[in-house]
């Protein structure tokens, strides 16, 4: 199993927006893509006292490393954009993979 973890940084006034448009819409494009089998939505509890907003980690869970060559290739950069202009700077993300040992 694949874990592709997508960090980030919301902004405290679009919080709530954020989280249900992350529900409702883009979550399930992802989803639909075929390329993950589940995933998850988790909040960071231990927030940096000097961090803005909150920050969350949304995981994908992917069957294979194909499963997620094909999603960075087909589906990745279109996804991204769309978040991008939405949003802009009031979230800010990193990636990261990780392999179930």
């Amino acid at each position: 199993m694949i874990l592709y973890n997508v960090t980030v940084n919301v902004e405290s006034s679009i919080i709530d927006e954020w989280l249900g448009w992350m529900k409702d819409q883009h979550i399930p494009e992802v989803m639909a893509t075929g390329c993950f089998k589940q995933h998850k939505i988790l909040k960071l509890m231990q927030e940096d006292p000097e961090a803005q907003g909150s920050t969350y980690a949304v995981q994908y869970f992917a069957e294979n490393m194909q499963a997620i060559d094909h999603y960075m290739e087909q589906h990745a950069p279109m996804l991204r954009q769309i978040h991008v202009e939405r949003y802009g700077s009031k979230c800010v993300s990193f990636r990261t993979l990780l392999e179930e040992v």
